[in-house]
């Protein structure tokens, strides 16, 4: 990581607003990046209330910040403060990276590149299926636009605890988008259990079984998978949830948040940069490091 002996008056500082903010593994992600390519950048957290968002920005902008991420609860409401919005930003209705020119804010949705970036080997067999999705969040905003956008699926399952934010993204998705194939379900099983094993992929966009609550899992029935199956939990910490562990028994591929969270950082380091990140140096120190934990 950057050490902070060596700052000088030359460092361009990138951050990370959100509250909370101390879970965040973007600063361990990004001054490894910096440190690896000998980069004079340093990456800082700030924890930025929901009042205090618009005063946050400012001085940001203020003091010169080049760049930074954007993580919950700004993702949704940031957006009024940006002169410029990219496209898939503006139809997931969500940033995450933001980049100051000079005073003039342009902001993406870099979890998009890296939900696609993590599925991208597996395209052909996405292509024309059934996939679900839990979760109705930023997240779930994120996986809906890039399936529909490159993967072309025949049916799209929004599971959800609260049956109005599901079919409320829904109907958004549907507009938006123009993908009418859409359903919102309830997690009721058994109905669910038949929607899983149905579908080529799922994805857990949610937090259940994130850390401290490992055993948790958003089906806790290993009948839910099919060998061959699919299963993308956003979730990196751990690495292996339980979620996973129950897909990969039953012979499905798992793909783990940390690969996303490695791609979509990947994308804002070069927005903010103009350089590559070095992804499967990144990865390996971050992985060595979360299980360590």
């Amino acid at each position: 990581m950057t050490s902070y002996n060596k700052l000088t008056l030359d460092t361009r500082i990138i951050g990370i607003i959100g509250h909370p903010i101390k879970h965040s593994y973007s600063p361990l992600m990004h001054n490894i990046s910096f440190e690896l390519l000998k980069l004079n950048y340093v990456y800082l957290p700030f924890d930025v209330p929901i009042n205090m968002l618009k005063t946050a920005i400012n001085g940001m902008i203020a003091l010169g910040i080049k760049g930074f991420n954007v993580t919950l609860p700004h993702k949704e409401d940031i957006i009024n403060y940006l002169q410029n919005v990219s496209e898939e930003a503006s139809i997931i209705g969500a940033v995450n990276t933001i980049v100051n020119e000079n005073g003039i804010l342009s902001g993406y949705n870099t979890d998009a590149y890296g939900v696609y970036e993590t599925l991208r080997p597996y395209k052909d067999e996405i292509s024309g299926s059934q996939v679900t999705i839990f979760g109705s969040g930023g997240g779930a905003r994120s996986a809906i636009y890039t399936v529909i956008r490159n993967f072309k699926p025949e049916k799209i399952y929004i599971i959800n605890r609260t049956e109005q934010r599901g079919e409320s993204l829904k109907d958004y998705f549907s507009t938006k988008m123009h993908f009418s194939n859409i359903q919102s379900n309830e997690l009721i099983p058994p109905d669910m259990i038949e929607i899983l094993r149905d579908s080529k992929l799922i994805i857990n966009t949610t937090s259940v079984g994130m850390h401290p609550n490992e055993d948790d899992s958003v089906t806790e029935i290993g009948d839910s998978f099919m060998n061959g199956q699919i299963v993308f939990d956003f979730i990196y910490n751990p690495v292996k949830t339980k979620l996973l562990q129950l897909a990969e028994s039953q012979g499905a591929v798992t793909l783990d948040g940390l690969k996303m969270l490695v791609h979509q950082g990947a994308k804002a380091f070069e927005l903010w940069t103009g350089m590559e990140m070095p992804v499967k140096k990144v990865h390996k120190a971050m992985k060595l490091y979360i299980d360590s934990k």
